[in-house]
């Protein structure tokens, strides 16, 4: 029987590549470590990337790239934009509505983090900071100059980490759903008020029972989707159960590990009003602690997953923050 979320993928692919991406493989160390990516068309790199069919695995990537268009050709130089996805679903899936909003004025670069779609590593650190370390290597092999760093959630945590260790690359940056880090007393306060007894419960549904939970955890409205589809989901989307429980548990740093950087970049919180994970008083708590450069907006009647829930009004408030940090860094002529 055919998978009904395996089934529109294609789909998906044909209108991401209509907005202008690719989507490519980049070989982070050499050694086995490799994200994939979607990336600007014009903006492959000579080297360090394999082309991949869409729907191909990573391992059968090739070699053979389109010759780089002569410097006449190229577009101007665009503001680098760089979409950082969640716990749930691979990256192409969670910015699903923004891609073709942000494309026609933006480089939009949409990773996989490891151990969601063909990305992997054979290290065994799970924490965010070498999500984050990975990350940064492979835009600096495509050739990624300073950017502004879109995070949601895991990919917020993920965000705050790059934007910390490598600001020369991450301009600006925006976070929904997210904090700095996931706190022993953060992650206590946040099971105990959604009612599970561990993140992987949560994130990794094993049932169509779990995964109903997380959906209605994670939104606002109340959404509803057949049994069926239900189950074509979990069996796409939770792949690689092992390595990403071990994401969970790499996440959690004890309350006196725990420090709020001083990050020169000018911060967006975009936050879903009714967020049920992490809450808008948290949201608050956080803008306090990093400071002036720091704004936080709020959207109503959103959750968790305030991105797909009002993706217009989302896609305002990032177009808006996204034109406000490229004038305030272009030079007047």
């Amino acid at each position: 029987m055919v998978n009904l979320v395996e089934a529109q993928k294609p789909l998906l692919h044909f209108l991401v590549r209509m907005a202008g991406l690719r989507q490519h493989t980049v070989d982070v160390d050499g050694a086995g470590t490799v994200i994939t990516f979607w990336v600007p068309k014009d903006r492959l790199p000579n080297a360090t990337v394999r082309d991949v069919t869409p729907g191909a695995a990573a391992g059968e990537a090739t070699n053979k790239l389109p010759p780089r268009p002569p410097a006449a050709a190229k577009k101007q130089d665009r503001p680098a934009v760089v979409l950082v996805h969640g716990f749930a679903t691979e990256g192409i899936v969670t910015w699903q509505f923004q891609v073709g909003a942000l494309a026609k004025h933006y480089d939009v670069y949409v990773p996989d983090l490891l151990y969601f779609g063909g990305s992997t590593s054979p290290s065994a650190d799970r924490s965010p900071g070498f999500q984050a370390e990975c990350l940064a290597a492979a835009l600096r092999k495509l050739g990624v100059g300073p950017c502004t760093v879109v995070g949601f959630s895991y990919g917020g945590m993920v965000s705050f980490k790059m934007a910390e260790a490598h600001p020369d690359l991450v301009r600006s940056l925006v976070v929904s759903g997210s904090v700095v880090a996931m706190t022993d007393s953060i992650s206590e306060t946040t099971l105990e008020r959604i009612g599970v007894r561990s993140s992987a419960e949560l994130l990794l549904p094993e049932s169509v029972k779990g995964l109903k939970a997380l959906l209605s955890i994670a939104t606002h409205r109340k959404l509803w989707f057949p049994e069926r589809l239900h189950r074509d989901f979990l069996e796409v989307m939770f792949a690689n159960r092992k390595e990403r429980a071990e994401l969970l548990e790499g996440l959690v740093v004890s309350n006196k590990d725990a420090t709020v950087p001083v990050l020169p970049q000018k911060i967006l919180l975009l936050w879903g009003e009714n967020d049920n994970i992490f809450n808008i008083e948290l949201a608050k708590t956080m803008k306090e602690q990093l400071g002036e450069k720091t704004m936080l907006q709020s959207i109503g009647q959103a959750g968790h997953l305030v991105h797909l829930e009002r993706p217009c009004v989302y896609n305002r408030c990032l177009k808006e923050f996204l034109a406000s940090v490229t004038a305030t860094e272009t030079p007047k002529q």
